[in-house]
């Protein structure tokens, strides 16, 4: 199959688009069940009341989700502003100091194994370009792959999204218990069945973009999340009982 030059890498088998923002969706979706989850068994646990779920509950999900979504932006900012210096620095380098630059660029395809005129041939085309020079010193002596195309906003702005659709499905039982009868009679266990439906199809959606098998995904992220929220109900529980909390 020929191969267009301004698709590669853009193969539909490729799924770069999709995987760019994946591990913040993921990570901000899995965290948002999680944490927020852990708040309703921990309240539960402690045999609090539905309003107490309610407040606790959507407190955690906005402040944790505003966090997340936070740390995201700087961790990401971050990143791309040392990958930034490090390219100026080899910039400067590059024209401060070109003959030094050449016998690193000679040494790296050496220890690939190019030698002679093969060897010659591929330094002086690495070096007639500089930002191809650039760009293969940042990689093959710094070990940098830069990525261009991640916004560190937009990476931000799907992890909020994700926290706080994902966050909500535990305090969905609580929200409309007044017009579910049902939710009503059995707060806790349709939280937690509502809840560990979502971490299944969040864990098995990854499948999607990783290739991982989807009953896998679901069935490890279902069972991260049923541990975290044991140990917030027994928390709950055992605090209630030491400090004979009634609320």
């Amino acid at each position: 199959m020929s191969h267009d030059e301004h698709a590669i890498g853009k193969e539909p088998w490729h799924k770069t688009g999709e995987g760019r923002y994946i591990g913040a969706a993921v990570f901000g979706a899995s965290d948002g069940i999680v944490t927020t989850f852990a708040v309703v068994a921990g309240v539960a646990g402690a045999d609090l009341s539905p309003g107490i779920v309610l407040i606790m509950g959507f407190a955690n999900l906005f402040a944790d989700g505003f966090s997340m979504a936070v740390g995201d932006y700087l961790s990401s900012k971050s990143e791309k502003d040392y990958v930034k210096s490090e390219r100026a620095r080899e910039e400067w380098e590059v024209d401060v100091n070109p003959k030094g630059e050449v016998s690193e660029i000679r040494e790296i395809y050496s220890r690939k194994g190019l030698t002679g005129e093969a060897l010659d041939k591929m330094v002086e085309i690495v070096t007639s370009d500089k930002k191809l020079w650039v760009d293969t010193m940042m990689h093959e002596e710094l070990g940098i792959i830069e990525d261009e195309e991640t916004s560190p906003m937009k990476s931000s702005v799907v992890t909020f999204i994700a926290f706080i659709a994902a966050g909500f499905m535990p305090l969905f039982a609580y929200v409309f218990a007044s017009l579910i009868p049902l939710f009503k009679e059995h707060l806790f266990l349709s939280a937690s069945i509502i809840t560990g439906l979502t971490l299944f199809t969040v864990g098995a959606l990854r499948q999607r973009i990783t290739g991982v098998k989807w009953v896998l995904g679901g069935l490890e992220m279902l069972l991260v999340g049923g541990l975290s929220a044991g140990v917030a109900y027994l928390a709950g529980f055992v605090l209630r009982t030491l400090f004979n909390v009634n609320v």
